[in-house]
């Protein structure tokens, strides 16, 4: 972690690890937690797999979807680590995606209360981990965590 170029977010998930990992892994699950309410989420790609895709759209009215995510996963360890970019898109093309490119790592870890999430985005410089920064990081993965949290606790062991 290198705190001139990452924002981190840490929380327990009071659910078992196999119940967020779905929450990840299951589009119909994802959709419920995505992007932070009201707007509406659509999943048109999960593939929860190294080089696989992760494709989303938005919609504040819930008729018009319009792109949202267009990104690959590097890294995904059942259970424990989920690592995906949006600076190679779903083609594997690279990209200058909007408003900065990162890299997210998901580290799933056993607590005595659930799960210990941590979130830790990875930026190229400074004035980008900044402008992620100004744009509401904190708020907007807090509150999309706290909605994961709820399909996760929701659906416990299940």
């Amino acid at each position: 972690m290198n705190p001139d170029l990452d924002l981190t977010l840490d929380r327990v998930i009071r659910a078992p690890r196999a119940a967020v990992w779905r929450a990840w892994t299951d589009p119909s699950r994802f959709e419920k937690w995505w992007v932070p309410a009201p707007t509406l989420c659509r999943v048109d790609r999960l593939e929860v797999r190294p080089g696989g895709a992760l494709v989303t759209r938005l919609s504040d009215d819930g008729v018009e979807f319009v792109p949202h995510v267009d990104a690959t996963f590097l890294v995904v360890d059942e259970l424990e680590r989920i690592v995906f970019t949006n600076a190679i898109d779903s083609a594997w093309r690279p990209t200058n995606p909007s408003p900065v490119p990162m890299t997210t790592e998901i580290i799933l870890t056993d607590h005595p209360d659930g799960t210990d999430y941590r979130v830790i985005v990875r930026h190229g410089d400074p004035a980008a981990r900044a402008r992620h920064d100004e744009l509401g990081f904190a708020e907007g993965f807090g509150s999309v965590t706290e909605q994961l949290a709820g399909v996760a606790e929701s659906q416990g062991g299940r």
